[in-house]
């Protein structure tokens, strides 16, 4: 027998005794084991990773989900317009992640301070009174939250009826809390392993110092690069450039040589693009507008000159070459026999307020010029992140463009020059101007509504408003040339300094959450917050820091929720502030009622 054989084999373990057979999958089984096992989870309602080396599954600090909850409950007060229930959702989950992001910053320092940690008892009661209390509060705070948005929406003249789903509010912002958890753990483990394996070539702390350096260039690129500008952006141009394409349906090429894509037009009437063919192919007819004023009319003129090319980026944009072909069409059809003209800025997708251009044309039984360019094809937000300085240079080229020309008509002729914008637009034309006083000497008129915070002379007119008017209807110099208005029919009458002219007409709601949206909500109080609110504010509204952006931000989606004079709507306003800029020779309060209601009640061409 050789030395192998002699080996003594080991003792083969028994094999284990069998465990007790499972019980009956009965509904009483299950409902007891259910019950176990919740019973379980309340004795010890936390879980301890096995391995500190673990990054993604382990569970939540206690801090950072308080703090969590804590902004989750912020998100639920009121702000400035009506929100649906899948909104508020992402409003929670938003404000939820900052919040957790926050108090795990506050939970890290706290233990790299402090040596000593709550033993294991005191952890589990704590984590024992959250579960007990947050859900409960949760539940009620959402409640109280759909009570305060049906007291908005009786405020902003909606019907108080709400679809609030409190269950779908949780499961929204808890599925975003979530994932914006698992992606902050998947990035620390990245960071951990880079520095892992950078330690074998480098000492400590340079590993440590170049791996949080790659880090956060790889998450900078990642975002900016990947997600926004071939994520977001990119769709949003694809999305816009078809839209460009197309027109709306019933428009069609307008048969009045007096407006652009219409027979002898320099503009063919394909090379528009979808709002360029809105504006133009939906110009009142000098019938329609004999019939409404009983007095013979004309037909109008409306010029407009699409972004050529239509590359939303490009550096290099012919601005002064757009401006020269407007001033060409606008001689080609006689704009400068008219008896107004009226430069309107453009929003990012080219839009011009048809409520705005139909007013000022049937006040003046179409003896009127309208002239617009256009310097990008998408929506506002994303314009006003790649192309806002673009809407200045382009509506500053146009209105120097215009002025030239009037500078060379006989002393006395010509039409009176006005500027209209909104939003967007109505930054084009501040930033065209910059200052009130240059906005005053260079036009015989404006007629602004919905300006941007960011807009150049609403922000100074705001900060320099006579001291008892408050920031959502401010005064400036008594009255005496600017005023604004959210209900213009009385409050453009309100300041008693006489109205001189040339006459300038904000109209601004006070729920208008493009007029007071800026990065400084993150972690200032606005003063539209401040008391007396305006109009159609509700009084539970609250500044919380970096929830109110988050409101606020969401606030601009759904601003067109409501019906006029609140959240981004103005409605049959124009009507009531051209009235008060430039009025026709007999214009009387009574014309500018009828108007005003034909306007309001009329369906909008686009």
């Amino acid at each position: 027998m050789t030395s192998t054989d002699r080996t003594p084999h080991p003792a083969r373990s028994p094999d284990p005794a069998p465990g007790p057979a499972p019980g009956p999958r009965t509904p009483a089984a299950l409902a007891r084991r259910a019950a176990d096992r919740c019973l379980a989870f309340a004795r010890r309602p936390c879980w301890d990773r096995p391995d500190p080396a673990y990054r993604v599954r382990r569970w939540p600090d206690l801090t950072a989900l308080c703090l969590a909850t804590v902004f989750f409950w912020s998100s639920l007060s009121p702000s400035l317009v009506p929100r649906p229930w899948y909104l508020q959702g992402i409003v929670g989950g938003i404000t939820a992640a900052i919040g957790y992001a926050l108090g795990s910053t506050v939970a890290w320092l706290f233990r790299a301070v402090v040596p000593r940690h709550p033993g294991e008892r005191v952890r589990v009661r704590c984590w024992q009174a959250y579960w007990l209390l947050a859900p409960l509060a949760s539940l009620w705070l959402v409640s109280e939250s759909a009570r305060t948005q049906r007291r908005l929406r009786v405020l902003q003249d909606l019907p108080p009826s709400l679809t609030w789903h409190t269950p779908m509010i949780a499961l929204i912002s808890l599925a975003l809390l979530a994932l914006a958890l698992l992606l902050a753990r998947l990035v620390r483990l990245g960071a951990v392993t880079l520095i892992r394996l950078l330690g074998r070539l480098l000492p400590r702390p340079v590993a440590y110092a170049t791996g949080a350096l790659l880090t956060a260039l790889a998450v900078l690129v990642g975002v900016r690069d990947i997600v926004y500008d071939r994520g977001i952006v990119d769709v949003a141009d694809r999305i816009a450039a078809a839209t460009n394409g197309g027109t709306k349906a019933g428009i069609e090429r307008p048969a009045s040589r007096f407006v652009s894509g219409g027979p002898g037009s320099l503009l063919g009437w394909d090379t528009l693009g979808y709002e360029g063919r809105n504006f133009t192919g939906s110009t009142p007819t000098r019938t329609a507008l004999t019939a409404w004023s009983g007095r013979p009319a004309r037909d109008p003129v409306r010029v407009y000159v699409p972004s050529t090319p239509p590359v939303a980026f490009a550096d290099d944009r012919p601005f002064a070459a757009q401006a020269a072909l407007a001033v060409r069409e606008l001689d080609r059809t006689g704009a400068f026999d008219r008896a107004v003209l009226a430069v309107a800025g453009t929003t990012g997708t080219g839009w011009v307020d048809p409520n705005v251009a139909e007013a000022l044309e049937y006040m003046y039984r179409g003896d009127t010029a309208i002239v617009a360019v256009q310097y990008s094809y998408l929506p506002s937000w994303v314009s006003f992140l790649v192309d806002k300085e673009k809407a200045g240079q382009a509506t500053r080229a146009l209105v120097d463009a215009v002025r030239a020309r009037l500078a060379t008509l006989p002393e006395g002729r010509g039409p009176k020059l006005v500027v209209t914008g909104e939003s967007l637009g109505a930054y084009a034309v501040e930033a065209s101007f910059g200052s009130v006083d240059a906005l005053l000497a260079g036009t015989d008129g404006a007629l602004l509504m919905g300006p941007p915070d960011f807009s150049p002379i609403s922000r100074e007119l705001r900060r320099d408003r006579d001291p008892a008017s408050p920031v959502w209807r401010p005064e400036y110099d008594g009255g005496r040339h600017v005023r604004f208005g959210q209900f213009p029919a009385a409050d453009l009458a309100r300041p008693t300094a006489a109205w001189e002219h040339p006459r300038v007409v904000y109209l601004q709601n006070a729920s208008d959450p493009v007029v007071w949206w800026s990065p400084g909500l993150l972690l200032d109080r606005p003063r539209w917050l401040s008391r007396p609110l305006g109009p159609d504010i509700t009084p539970e509204i609250r500044w919380f820091p970096f929830v109110t952006f988050w409101q606020t931000s969401v606030d601009m989606a759904v601003s067109y929720g409501v019906d006029a004079p609140h959240g981004h709507r103005y409605g049959a306003g124009a009507v009531d502030g051209w009235a008060a800029v430039v009025p026709p020779e007999g214009w009387t309060d009574a014309d500018t009622t009828r108007l005003r209601a034909y306007i309001g009640h009329r369906r909008a061409a686009y």
